[in-house]
């Protein structure tokens, strides 16, 4: 199954941010020179800037270094953030000193916002919080240089203002960084989880697998071995019975393997077996008879097609029970159940034997484990344990229908 393509990103995503900062300073930084110097006067001037302000070359060259240093700074903001964050920063004060302004336009500066709410979104928080410094420091530094460059105040000054932005600028820039981290956090614990659930599954597909198998050529050898001297035939019946089980199972974890193997790829299409399901009960009960232990199913309720995962584990929860029967019971013969319900199936496997279900000494416990799993992600009920007057008892009821079908039948 090919993977879809990935969605374009929005066009205001696809903006580089050293575009966003450019087009807000250059717009600023244009706006007086078309307003009052290009365009015929008028009865409106501004004292911050005058029509002859950029009258002297050092203004004009000044002004020009600024702009270079501005578009510089932009183009660098994405690959080299802090040096373009650095030259953004350098051209705003060389523009505010072209013009020999006695403040820095909150306008302008705006530029600035911009381009250190981008520092804040992508880099670590004490990069950015150095950023947010050399912009909070600036406006102290200017007050400075204006006054040793006799530039007079004409008015209240507005770096508290600035300040207030460069601050929300920063906030706004973390906010950002921190719902990234969030998410990718999010995104990273769910396929962790998604892993370990593949890797559960797994785990009980090769387990319900190989266990019935290895159980089968378990009993089947040792009856070998025991009669090859009294009963040729029936050692020889054993041991073909042990070797084409065992190419079976062999075959299945070759199937298994491959399929893993191929995940990241494409494979081309190539007939798959049927995924197992209640219609391999008899052949189960066939194996296993053969293996000497007798295997009775009753039918109950009206037989009838199932969703596959309800299919599979319920098969595979008859499997692993028989074959707990078969290699730790030590009874002669057992009895499955299975009950189809209008809402649930119900199965039983019960037996008369004198084990305990599982071997704690010899086995894991990995196959109840692995039953009950099973039925939980199913949202059915599983039990386990030994019966009233001896023998053992397994029943699962896996729901047929979802909460809101049978609020809505």
């Amino acid at each position: 199954m090919s993977a879809s393509p990935p969605q374009p990103l929005p066009l205001l995503k696809r903006i580089p941010p050293g575009l966003w900062a450019g087009l807000v300073w250059f717009a600023a930084a244009l706006d007086p020179i078309v307003k009052y110097v290009l365009m015929p006067p008028r009865r409106m001037y501004s004292l911050s800037y005058p029509r002859q302000g950029l009258d002297p070359l050092s203004a004009k060259l000044l002004l020009a270094i600024a702009f270079a240093l501005v578009l510089a700074g932009c183009a660098l903001l994405r690959r080299r953030t802090s040096l373009g964050y650095g030259l953004l920063l350098a051209g705003t004060l060389a523009s505010t000193l072209a013009w020999r302004q006695d403040e820095i336009p909150p306008m302008q500066y705006l530029g600035v916002d911009v381009a250190l709410a981008y520092v804040a979104a992508v880099r670590p928080r004490r990069s950015s919080l150095n950023a947010a410094a050399a912009a909070l420091a600036t406006l102290p530094c200017y007050v400075l240089l204006r006054q040793g460059l006799g530039i007079h105040d004409g008015g209240v000054a507005p770096e508290p203002y600035i300040a207030l932005t460069v601050v929300i600028g920063w906030l706004l820039g973390n906010s950002v960084r921190q719902s990234r981290l969030h998410t990718e956090e999010l995104h990273a614990q769910a396929a962790a989880q998604a892993v370990t659930a593949e890797r559960l599954r797994i785990a009980r597909e090769m387990h319900d697998t190989v266990a019935h198998s290895i159980g089968i050529i378990a009993l089947q050898a040792g009856a070998a071995a025991r009669v090859i001297e009294t009963q040729p035939g029936k050692a020889r019946e054993a041991m073909l019975t042990v070797e084409r089980t065992g190419r079976e199972t062999l075959s299945g974890l070759r199937r298994m393997l491959g399929a893993l193997r191929e995940a990241d790829r494409e494979p081309a299409p190539s007939p798959l077996r049927p995924a197992a399901g209640l219609a391999d009960v008899e052949r189960l009960v066939t194996t296993t008879t053969a293996a000497g232990v007798r295997v009775d199913v009753w039918w109950q309720g009206r037989r009838r097609p199932l969703p596959a995962d309800i299919d599979l584990a319920a098969f595979r929860i008859i499997q692993e029970s028989v074959t707990n029967v078969v290699r730790h019971s030590g009874a002669g013969s057992c009895r499955v159940s299975v009950d189809y319900g209008e809402d649930e199936l119900a199965i039983e496997v019960r037996d008369r034997g004198t084990g305990t279900g599982a071997d704690a000494e010899h086995d894991t416990g990995y196959g109840l484990v692995g039953m009950r799993e099973r039925v939980a992600l199913l949202h059915g009920d599983f039990t386990a344990g030994p019966r009233r007057g001896g023998g053992f008892l397994v029943t699962a009821r896996l729901p047929l229908k979802t909460k809101a079908e049978a609020a809505a039948g």
